[in-house]
């Protein structure tokens, strides 16, 4: 005897749809104390309701992205400090990564933005937040190249024949270095 053939049993089930029948002539009646009121009215102020509320969630989050570049300039500034003044691998690798997150960030902002494109939120603010803190964050990188004397300044660096800029000022342990 094959597998569901000969004795299975055939179920069948008679649904009732309880929108076709009005109120008054259901079997069920209604629980004490609930009032039936317009399913319309209801509805639409459910809908604007949550409509309101995914607006105002929206608004919320993009200027929460707006406001995260902040954290990481706070992080790559102490970075920064932590690596020193002086040119080497470490402090180098710090610097350009501190270059390239807000250029990549910069490049993205449409892509960062896009989840709170809505006709009622206005991500203008909070865009040019973002790219402030941003370019805030390029200006550190390039204060730190220019702390490491990678940023050509002088005219030397650019000439070859040019002598190179005299130190002004000079700083030994207690020595004099004349």
């Amino acid at each position: 005897m094959e597998k569901g053939k000969g004795l299975a049993r055939r179920w069948a089930v008679e649904l009732h749809d309880a929108s076709s029948s009005s109120s008054s002539h259901s079997s069920i009646p209604d629980p004490p104390g609930f009032t039936r009121s317009a399913p319309d009215a209801d509805d639409a102020a459910g809908v604007r309701q949550r409509k309101d509320s995914e607006t105002a969630w929206k608004a919320q989050k993009a200027w929460e992205v707006a406001q995260a570049p902040f954290k990481n300039l706070m992080m790559m500034g102490f970075m920064m400090w932590m690596a020193g003044s002086t040119v080497h691998l470490f402090s180098i690798g710090i610097t350009f990564s501190a270059l390239w997150q807000p250029i990549s960030a910069l490049r993205s902002v449409g892509k960062v933005f896009e989840p709170f494109k809505d006709p009622r939120v206005d991500t203008l603010a909070p865009k040019l937040v973002f790219i402030a803190l941003n370019l805030a964050a390029m200006g550190l990188g390039v204060w730190k190249l220019n702390t490491l004397g990678l940023l050509p300044t002088n005219a030397s660096d650019w000439v070859f024949s040019l002598a190179p800029a005299r130190e002004v000022e000079y700083a030994g342990g207690g020595i004099p270095l004349h």
